[in-house]
């Protein structure tokens, strides 16, 4: 099976907790590791990527490789994978780990980046380095040639909608084309369009068959199953 592929990173690198930002830093935003050294989950100042974070996006699009989750199997579908690392008080990367698990060699090759990346600019609380959690979202979004499925938003299904979604399969009718799904459910409502309701978050995943010939596998797509916006 032909996959194309693409890789999509959401631009910011996001402090561990979030809405840091909005908040005034406190020492009761430390946790301890278990060598005793404080790391904090909010600073006064984040810290940076040399250059800043267009150079840390330029250091990540030239550095990964797209090419991982084709190259393992990864059906067509959007992962979007966290991974979570420490920027000590001297601008080392330490205890780097995925917070999500979608497989397919994903999670190891962001780990990989950021593990091999430069020295950064450590975080400041009140005056003087301390060591910071950050944490990174990347997302890869696989495309399979032989078949297209479009949506308001590409290969996500919320919770507690009715997600419309049209399927197109290379040199096959779409009233020959039969659709199954992991969770949830899916109705046609004709001329290659289907109705989809999902009740709980995680991944949904849709195989679509060829009923002309003998229900040959056209291929799968994977979404992300999110709560309603």
């Amino acid at each position: 099976m032909n996959h194309r592929f693409l890789f999509i990173f959401l631009v910011c690198i996001a402090p561990f907790t979030i809405n840091a930002q909005n908040e005034k830093p406190t020492d009761s935003t430390k946790l301890s590791t278990d060598d005793g050294e404080s790391v904090f989950q909010k600073v006064e100042i984040e810290a940076a990527f040399p250059g800043g974070e267009m150079a840390w996006r330029k250091y990540l699009e030239k550095k990964l490789n797209p090419n991982v989750p084709v190259n393992n199997g990864a059906p067509a579908g959007r992962y979007t994978v966290y991974v979570q690392f420490v920027v000590n008080k001297e601008g080392d990367i330490a205890d780097v780990k995925a917070l999500t698990d979608n497989g397919y060699g994903m999670e190891q090759e962001v780990i990989r980046l950021i593990r091999n990346g430069p020295r950064w600019t450590p975080a400041i609380q009140r005056g003087r380095n301390v060591n910071a959690y950050r944490k990174q979202p990347v997302t890869f979004q696989v495309e399979d040639e032989s078949f297209d499925i479009t949506s308001k938003e590409s290969y996500v299904f919320y919770i507690g909608i009715e997600n419309q979604i049209t399927i197109t399969a290379d040199k096959v009718k779409p009233e020959d084309v039969q659709v199954t799904i992991s969770e949830g459910s899916i109705f046609s409502k004709g001329n290659g369009n289907y109705i989809v309701k999902v009740t709980r978050p995680g991944r949904a995943v849709i195989e679509l068959y060829n009923t002309k010939k003998r229900n040959k596998k056209i291929g799968t797509a994977s979404f992300e199953v999110l709560p309603k916006k």
